[in-house]
């Protein structure tokens, strides 16, 4: 319209100018020239925007209490306008409350006052991260088995910690557990998760970062300490936002559709109208089995399943193995202990092992070290067994150590074995010097000087006096043993005061004349 009516104002205006825009906007000639008319009469270009009331504050806290219900709050506003004596209040109809609705309110937001912030999130539009390589990234997450199992008589639904490669779609680690998980779990799914060695390889290694969504088991100071220690950075994402870890949110809702819903004892199962009857404790899976189940299909998703994600359709695993990216390794000695925390304390070792948390704990390789100084290192939430480590430097492992309440009979004569090991080797010891304390003589039987049984060679005898000089004597003397030479003649000495019956300290070696006499000042009595 713009257009026609500066062809308007410089008086080229004509029909096929008028024909044309009709055509390229599908409607008729005649319209065409009706807007130029209204133009010309009113000056506006554009249709008619016909005056409404938008949604306001209040409107939108009104369908928050009533959970989107147009109607109710339709019904809401009329009741109080019925009870407003004397003040006229205009209330708009259902239809126009609805259709204001619809136009200011976008679906999301419609949603979202319905069902909550889960249901807005549905309408939300979400990229997707950039490529990356392998081991780029990791995204971990704790996840409820909707199952029951057994375990030893007791129904409990277990828990899976994992992590997942954002670039590979790899399964990279797995700890499950029969409640609710700790620190350990996150722990245990890492050390598998960078660990290649078999059983849990060829997969896994050090990984660039890993992004957690503020669980307070990820960002434990062990788990930290844990990964800090390689320089792996945790990103802690906002909480309630799982599109920003997309990833193991969507390996979480791929194993309830995929394997879990097959299960005896998944308790979302779809079932009939009458009453709710649970799944008797016989007909549920025994815990270990349920753990095999989920590790098969966890290496089925590794090997076989071809998520949509990958290109070409591929399997995880060939995507892992087609990345050139390389793989950080982390030595399996490095690795030994890469779970374990320190309560930082110094203890000692005593005749009834090595105490710590009011237990004691014994190993066999602790005979003989009783009063040894030594740190420490546990398991999270296990006191079955500990690690001993010495406090010297960056402390060396010494051995692990058993609760000695819970030894096993094989633990116990183990430790036995030791202590008479030790004893016997200590007695062959003392005997072995007892021989060569003593001389013995052969036996004679005339009057003559007994000779030595043992003749030593001339090579014993220097190696013998090699040995006795090597040693220190000055070192191994007493500090009073040599007496202190005379000082220099240079040297101020005191003098005695007049008076005082104190006489000048000679050394031990000091030579006393004859003649002198050793007298105070003016006493003139000999001693």
């Amino acid at each position: 319209m713009a257009r026609l009516m500066e062809l308007d104002l410089r008086g080229e205006l004509t029909t096929a100018h008028v024909r044309l825009v009709a055509s390229a906007l599908g409607v008729s000639l005649r319209t065409v020239w009706s807007w130029v008319a209204v133009a010309r009469r009113e000056g506006r270009l554009s249709a008619r925007i016909p005056s409404r009331v938008g949604v306001s504050a209040d409107l939108r806290a009104r369908l928050a209490v009533w959970g989107g219900n147009v109607a109710a709050v339709h019904r809401e506003l009329t009741a109080e306008a019925a009870e407003a004596a004397g003040t006229p209040v205009s209330v708009p109809s259902l239809r126009a409350l609805q259709r204001v609705v619809r136009q200011d309110l976008s679906a999301g937001e419609r949603a979202g006052l319905k069902g909550g912030e889960a249901a807005r999130r549905r309408f939300d539009v979400y990229g997707k991260c950039p490529p990356t390589h392998r081991n780029a990234c990791w995204e971990g997450d704790h996840k409820r088995i909707p199952v029951r199992v057994s375990l030893d008589g007791v129904v409990v639904c277990p828990w899976v910690t994992w992590f997942i490669d954002v670039a590979s779609k790899v399964i990279v680690g797995v700890a499950i557990t029969p409640h609710q998980p700790a620190r350990d779990a996150v722990l245990a799914a890492l050390r598998t998760g960078i660990s290649r060695t078999e059983p849990y390889g060829p997969f896994g290694g050090l990984p660039g970062r890993v992004r957690v969504d503020r669980g307070k088991d990820f960002l434990s100071k062990a788990v930290s300490r844990a990964l800090g220690a390689f320089a792996v950075p945790v990103d802690d994402l906002p909480a309630y936002k799982p599109y920003r870890k997309g990833t193991i949110e969507a390996l979480n809702g791929a194993v309830e559709e995929m394997l879990l819903v097959s299960l005896p004892g998944y308790t979302r199962r779809a079932r009939p109208a009458q009453a709710y009857r649970p799944d008797l404790v016989e007909d549920l899976l025994p815990y270990p089995d349920f753990v095999k189940v989920l590790l098969d299909w966890v290496a089925w998703w590794n090997t076989e399943h071809r998520p949509a994600g990958l290109t070409n359709g591929r399997t995880p695993a060939q995507a892992w193995e087609a990345d050139p990216a390389p793989v950080e390794d982390v030595p399996e000695e490095r690795l030994a202990f890469f779970a374990l925390e320190d309560d930082g304390r110094i203890r000692k070792i005593t005749t009834n092992g090595v105490s710590w948390r009011r237990r004691a704990y014994i190993a066999d390789w602790m005979a003989g070290h009783v009063g040894t100084r030594v740190r420490l290192r546990y398991l999270p939430h296990f006191d079955g067994r500990i690690e001993v480590f010495s406090t010297e430097g960056w402390g060396r492992h010494l051995g692990s150590a058993y609760l000695a309440e819970a030894a096993t009979p094989d633990q116990r004569r183990a430790l036995s074995r030791v202590r008479e090991s030790r004893a016997r080797a200590l007695k062959a010891d003392l005997k072995a010097a007892e021989k060569l304390r003593r001389t013995r003589y052969t036996a004679i039987t005339t009057a003559a000087v007994p000779g030595r049984r043992r003749t030593e060679t001339s090579s014993e005898a220097r190696a013998e006096i090699v040995r006795a000089q090597a040693v220190d004597l000055a070192a191994r003397a007493l500090p009073d043993l040599i007496p202190p030479r005379e000082p220099p003649a240079g040297w101020a000495r005191p003098r005695p005061r007049p008076g005082t019956s104190c006489a000048p300290k000679r050394g031990p070696g000091t030579v006393v004349p004859a003649d002198t006499t050793d007298t105070e000042p003016g006493s003139g009595s000999k001693e």
